[in-house]
């Protein structure tokens, strides 16, 4: 029987209009990507002039880094501290989260030395530059009092990324010293967070008009070289995913519980597609949960793994912001030396926390992260931003593949999974009930899904369910 896709917040016909509102988007880049192309082979002098507009965008973006940073390190910090209450497998999930988005991180920067993206081009012209001022290197302590704002809130006015980072961490610390009397004010902060990427949502609708104008800027400006270099970057950038999933995910996986990479993937294929349709991975959270407590992961594991690993478990994401970034650094003519490459690295790690599943939230963290070491650099975002949409499901894809391993690795090692029931659902003997999934209110639906009895071997004993 067939079911409808629905949103996680606003049921099938919601979710619908999402899935038409982001084909028509994509349709848009498409057009504004090849019409950009063309003007910039056909009228090189002209696109040169549309530049403008390209830098536009990427100051529409810039515009939303310090709040987006602000909002997601402070509950981010809030997601480590709750998992961390939980024993050992909040412990253990933070950790794994850690490791394998640091690794993917690794990846990204390993893979982008040996191809290095955006080699040939020459996007080092005057405007795409910006003041000396900003390139001068600065001793240790002076970069160290510069993180330092003079007041608690100068750093959101002024935009500096580090200060902005530094008061976000101060902030999420403190709200979890307060106990419940901190309760309202990350709620608040959630709400500003919502509005935040709403207003990003809003400006990435923009997409098409600063694609057109970065890329026939780009193409007048180095000929249909830059073509080339971004269909290499979108295709390593595809191949590393799939490695990844494929290599290290799936190796992992049989490793510790023996399952087969392949078929947990086609026992998550609606939720592939329902990801591919609306470009986040955020759609697909109640469905994920529901499957792996279906699978038969205990509920307290999966009600505390999916959640904090859509916050933390970001290996789509790291691959992307650490390829993205060598490209726009290497297509400007400035290669990031290896120091800086760590250095972003370790940015990277903490300011691309709580983001997951929003859209338009890897190229403002990308953003922020050239912004923060190589402010001559971040011009350059826009022209990621003509195949940044065709990223974002390798992104979103990779990112929720992740969280279903985790959640089945994390069940192994703490030994609150089935491995009989595994194998049955997994190989079809019992079937995920989508007409029932259907049936059911998306908000509750995840929490009496499973059948206790079947898994009653598992949880017995451990006194513990998911806690909406």
């Amino acid at each position: 029987m067939a079911t409808t896709l629905s949103s996680p917040t606003g049921g099938p016909r919601r979710g619908l209009r999402r899935i038409e509102k982001n084909h028509w988007l994509y349709i848009a880049v498409i057009v504004a990507v090849v019409a950009g192309a063309l003007v910039g082979i056909l009228a090189p002098d002209f696109a040169k002039g549309l530049e403008p507009i390209g830098k536009a965008f990427v100051n529409l973006i810039k515009m939303m880094i310090a709040p987006v940073i602000f909002c997601t390190i402070v509950l981010g910090v809030g997601s480590i501290a709750k998992a961390a209450t939980v024993g050992k497998v909040g412990g253990l999930a933070v950790v794994y989260f850690l490791v394998m988005s640091t690794f993917a991180l690794g990846i990204g920067l390993v893979v982008g030395n040996i191809i290095h993206p955006g080699e040939g081009l020459d996007l080092s012209t005057a405007e795409y530059q910006v003041d000396d001022s900003q390139k001068e290197a600065t001793t240790t302590s002076d970069f160290i009092l510069g993180i330092i704002p003079t007041t608690l809130v100068s750093s959101l006015v002024s935009g500096s990324i580090l200060q902005t980072l530094l008061v976000a961490l101060l902030v999420g610390f403190a709200l979890q010293t307060m106990g419940d009397k901190g309760t309202g004010i990350l709620d608040a902060i959630r709400s500003i967070q919502t509005l935040v990427f709403r207003i990003l949502n809003m400006i990435l609708w923009l997409a098409p008009v600063g694609a057109f104008g970065a890329i026939a800027a780009v193409v007048g400006n180095t000929g249909a070289g830059a073509l080339l270099g971004l269909a290499t970057l979108m295709i390593a950038f595809y191949v590393t995913c799939i490695l990844f999933i494929v290599v290290i995910l799936g190796g992992l996986l049989f490793l510790v519980t023996r399952v087969n990479i392949f078929l947990l993937m086609k026992y998550l294929a609606r939720e592939y597609l329902l990801i591919v349709a609306t470009s986040s991975s955020e759609a697909a959270l109640p469905r994920l949960i529901a499957k792996m407590e279906h699978v038969g992961v205990s509920k307290s594991v999966v009600g505390i793994t999916v959640p904090t690993g859509y916050s933390f478990n970001l290996d789509g994401t790291a691959i992307y912001l650490t390829m993205a970034s060598l490209f726009i650094a290497t297509a400007m003519g400035t290669p990031l030396a290896i120091p800086e490459q760590i250095g972003l690295l370790v940015f990277m790690i903490i300011a691309s926390k709580g983001a997951a599943g929003v859209t338009g939230a890897g190229l403002a963290t990308l953003a922020a992260g050239l912004q923060t070491y190589r402010p001559d650099l971040v011009n350059g975002v826009g022209v990621i931003v003509g195949v940044d949409r065709f990223m974002s499901e390798a992104r979103a894809l990779t990112n929720f593949t992740g969280n279903a391993v985790a959640t089945l690795l994390i069940g192994t090692w703490t030994r609150q999974v089935d491995p009989q029931r595994v194998r049955e659902v997994l190989h079809g003997a019992k079937p995920f009930d989508e007409a029932r999934f259907a049936r059911a209110d998306p908000h509750t639906a995840v929490n009496d899904f499973t059948d206790e009895e079947e898994v009653a071997a598992v949880t017995a004993g451990s006194g513990s369910s998911r806690k909406e």
